[in-house]
């Protein structure tokens, strides 16, 4: 088993440095990716609100839905879902927007994975490139038999560069990913609140 990883140690670091470039690719795609998908959800909540209290309180549900539809949004997809049903009572309604929100929820939260695996292991993989870069510095030392400090410090600085560009590489995922997540949970919360306002009006007596 040890000379299994000094084989592997001996390779050098280069393949770990490969690994984290094509990692800062995906980074970059998912990135990108996902923006484009929260841009096409911007957070329409409170002319949605107003939207819909106009339409309810005049008892129209029908402008209400049409309302609801021209919001391209998770809230408005999640509104039009439950007025969609809206004859069939409170409970069927709540029921289907908490429907609509879990589907909704996991749509936006697709791939959002990488950049959380990306940001939290990418510094790992980048020391552990390091430690390979400097078993190989130590071992052409011996094998060679050059000696001073000169000699070291260049292998070890040359094995350093992993580490860091695996922190290079997490900042920007872990970044993102907050982001995004913040994005996410300002989204669920317009879409409560629509929600509420809906149920409201339903089981309000003179509102059905």
């Amino acid at each position: 088993m040890n000379n299994l990883f000094l084989q592997l140690a001996l390779a050098g670091g280069d393949w770990v440095l490969a690994l984290l470039m094509l990692a800062s690719i995906v980074s970059v795609a998912v990135t990108v990716e996902r923006w484009r998908a929260f841009r096409a959800n911007r957070s329409h909540t409170e002319e949605l609100v107003r939207a819909l209290s106009t339409q309810l309180d005049s008892g129209d549900a029908a402008g209400a839905l049409a309302a609801a539809r021209g919001f391209a949004s998770l809230e408005g997809r999640v509104a039009a879902a439950g007025l969609e049903r809206f004859a069939m009572g409170p409970d069927a309604v709540e029921d289907v927007m908490a429907a609509a929100l879990i589907r909704e929820r996991l749509a936006l939260e697709k791939r959002l994975i990488i950049l959380g695996t990306l940001g939290n292991n990418a510094p790992f993989v980048g020391l552990f490139g390091t430690v390979l870069g400097i078993i190989k510095s130590f071992n052409d030392l011996a094998v060679t038999g050059s000696s001073g400090v000169s000699v070291v410090m260049a292998g070890i600085s040359a094995a350093l560069v992993a580490t860091a560009f695996g922190i290079l590489v997490a900042i920007p995922a872990v970044i993102a990913n907050n982001y995004f997540n913040t994005r996410l949970e300002e989204l669920v919360a317009g879409s409560d609140r629509v929600s509420r306002l809906l149920l409201a009006f339903l089981k309000t007596p003179r509102k059905r």
